[in-house]
C-alpha cells in the first residue's frame, strides 16, 4: 500500500512523540506493516498524484493588497494588473476569489496576544526588496526572514530566487545559525510550502515535507489573509524595511548579506524589543532548541545538463565551462548563491564563482589550457598533417573548423576522400571558395566540387588486406621547394 507524503510525515511525527507502531496504525487506519515500511524508508514514491495548484496561488497576497487599496476594485482590473506579473488565467477564478475575500466581515477583529514557549516555534516569510543591478542585468531581490517566536531572535538571508531549493537552503542556514530546530514552523500560503487548502484542511508541498522530516519539525499554515497568525515575522520584515534598508547601497548579493549580518548583530538582535522589554540575544539564552541531525541535506539547486561542443553547460542565462573531455556527456550541476559546481558520476570536475549577470561565459584557465593541448595533439595526427600539406588555405580552413566546433577527424577524412576523387588542385579551389563564404564543413566542399568539377580519378585506390595500411596518407610535396632547388643549381651552373 502506497500513501501520500502528508500521511508519511504524520507517521514520523507520531513516532517522534513516542507512539508505538500499533497505535499509529490504529490512529491513521493503516496496517502495521505499512507503518513500519514508511518508518524504515520514508522516501518511497507515493501512490496518489497531487492535484494541480491553482494559477492564482502565487498572486493571492497581491490581490489582497489590491483589495486594501480599493475595496471595490473589479475583477477585470485585477486581471490586467496580474497579467503584468505573468498571470495567464481567466477572469472567472479572480472573480470567485474576490467574492470570497469580500465575504469576510468588514469590522476589525480583536486578537488575543499569543506567546510561544522557548524553542517551540519559528515563523518565516519572504520580503520583496526591489532588485540588484549587475551591469546590464537586473536580478530581483528577496529576503527570507526567520524568527524564534519566544526570544524574537531574527535571521535574515537575501536571495535572487524564491525557488523550492532556495527556501530549503535558507531554512537550513537559519537552523545552523540558531544552533538547532524548533518543534513547529509557521508559514503563510506560499506555494513552496502549501499547495492546496480548503478551509482548515491543508495540503503541504511534498518537497517541503521531505525537507522538514529529518529535522522533526511540524509545519503550521496560517489562514488566508490572517496576518496576525504570524505577526512576529510580519513585524520583523517591517523592521527590516524601515531600519535596515533605507540609505544603503550594495554592490552584489554577498555585500547585501554581509551588511544584513552586521545589522542583525549590532541592531536587530541587541535592541530592547517593545513586546518583551528585553534584548532578543539575551532572551535567546533561555531557548533550548532540538539538536540538528548528523546528516544534513544538500539543498543546492540541482539540474542535469549536457556539455556542448564549446565544453560548457548552460545555466541561469550563462555558460560555465567543464574539462573538454566531458563534451557530449550529461553532468550534474549544483548551485548555491555563490558557487556553481559540476559533477560527472558524482565526481566533481569543475567549480566556478556564480555569475549573476546574464549571457556571460565563465571559463576556468585550466580548461582553456586543456583545449590547447588537445588541439596541439590534433595537429600531430597523420591525416590532418596530410591535409595541411596542401598549403596555407587548407591549414586556415582546418583552424576555422576548430573554431566552429566542427568534428575535425570526420571532416578531414571526407576532405581527403574528395582529394582522391577530384585532385588536390580542385580541392584547394573549393576550399578557397568555401572560405570566402565562411562555409565551414566538408559537405560544403563536396557540394562545390560536385557542381563545378569533374572527378579526376574514376577508379578507387587499391584496397590492401591490412586496414591500417589503407589509412596511410602521404603529405603533398611542395613544388615551390623543388622549383627553388632547381633554380639554385641552374645559377651555379651558369
Amino acid at each position: 500500500m502506497k500513501i501520500d507524503k502528508q500521511t508519511i510525515f504524520e507517521i514520523h511525527r507520531l513516532n517522534d512523540l513516542g507512539w508505538s507502531e500499533r497505535k499509529i496504525a490504529r490512529h491513521l487506519r493503516l496496517s502495521r506493516p505499512s507503518v513500519k515500511k514508511y518508518l524504515d524508508n520514508p522516501d518511497q514514491s507515493p501512490g496518489k498524484r497531487m492535484s494541480k495548484p491553482s494559477k492564482l496561488d502565487p498572486y493571492r497576497d497581491l490581490i489582497e493588497q489590491f483589495i486594501e487599496q480599493d475595496p471595490d476594485v473589479k475583477a477585470p482590473v485585477v486581471v490586467q494588473r496580474l497579467q503584468d506579473k505573468g498571470f495567464d488565467g481567466k477572469v472567472s477564478i479572480v472573480r470567485d476569489y474576490l467574492k470570497k475575500l469580500r465575504g469576510r466581515k468588514a469590522y476589525r477583529k480583536a486578537f488575543i496576544r499569543f506567546e510561544s514557549p522557548p524553542g517551540k516555534q519559528f515563523q518565516i516569510d519572504w520580503g520583496h526588496f526591489g532588485h540588484l543591478q549587475y551591469g546590464d542585468t537586473k536580478r530581483k531581490l528577496y529576503a527570507m526572514a526567520v524568527i524564534e517566536s519566544y526570544s524574537r531572535m531574527l535571521y535574515v538571508e537575501f536571495t535572487h530566487s524564491q525557488k523550492q531549493e532556495t527556501l530549503h537552503q535558507c531554512l537550513l542556514n537559519a537552523f545552523l545559525s540558531f544552533g538547532g530546530t524548533p518543534e513547529e514552523i509557521v508559514v503563510d500560503n506560499m506555494v513552496t510550502a502549501v499547495i492546496e487548502r480548503q478551509a482548515s484542511l491543508v495540503r503541504f508541498n511534498d518537497a517541503f515535507l521531505d525537507f522538514l522530516r529529518p529535522f522533526k519539525v511540524v509545519p503550521l499554515a496560517c489562514n488566508v489573509g490572517a496576518a496576525n497568525e504570524k505577526g512576529k515575522i510580519e513585524s520583523a520584515i517591517k523592521l527590516l524595511r524601515q531600519n535596515f534598508w533605507p540609505l544603503r547601497s550594495f554592490t552584489d548579493l554577498a555585500d547585501v548579506q554581509l551588511q544584513a549580518k552586521q545589522w542583525l548583530e549590532t541592531v536587530a538582535n541587541v535592541r530592547i524589543h517593545q513586546g518583551t522589554g528585553q534584548q532578543p540575544k539575551d532572551r535567546f539564552d533561555k531557548v533550548r532548541l532540538r539538536p540538528l541531525p548528523d546528516l544534513l541535506p544538500d539543498c543546492r539547486e540541482t539540474c542535469l545538463l549536457k556539455v556542448y561542443k564549446d565544453f560548457a553547460v548552460r545555466f541561469d542565462g550563462n555558460a560555465y565551462t567543464t574539462p573538454p573531455w566531458a563534451i557530449g556527456k550529461q553532468v550534474t550541476l549544483k548551485a548555491d548563491p555563490f558557487t556553481v559546481t559540476i559533477y560527472l558520476n558524482e565526481k566533481k570536475i569543475a567549480t566556478h564563482h556564480r555569475c549573476w549577470k546574464r549571457k556571460k561565459r565563465i571559463e576556468l584557465p585550466e580548461h582553456q589550457q586543456q583545449v590547447k593541448k588537445l588541439q596541439k595533439k590534433m595537429w600531430q595526427d597523420q591525416q590532418i598533417a596530410a591535409l595541411s600539406s596542401l598549403g596555407q588555405p587548407a591549414v586556415d580552413y582546418l583552424k576555422a573548423l576548430v573554431e566552429d566546433r566542427q568534428p575535425i577527424k570526420k571532416n578531414v577524412r571526407k576532405l581527403l576522400a574528395l582529394k582522391d576523387e577530384y585532385g588536390p588542385t580542385s580541392l584547394m579551389y573549393a576550399i578557397l571558395k568555401a572560405t570566402s563564404f565562411k562555409a565551414y564543413g566538408a559537405d560544403y566542399i563536396e557540394n562545390i566540387l560536385y557542381q563545378e568539377m569533374t572527378p579526376k580519378n574514376q577508379h578507387p585506390p587499391v584496397k590492401l588486406k591490412e586496414e591500417a595500411l589503407n589509412r596511410i596518407r602521404l603529405n603533398e610535396p611542395c613544388m615551390a621547394d623543388y622549383d627553388a632547388y632547381a633554380l639554385k643549381w641552374r645559377r651555379q651552373d651558369d
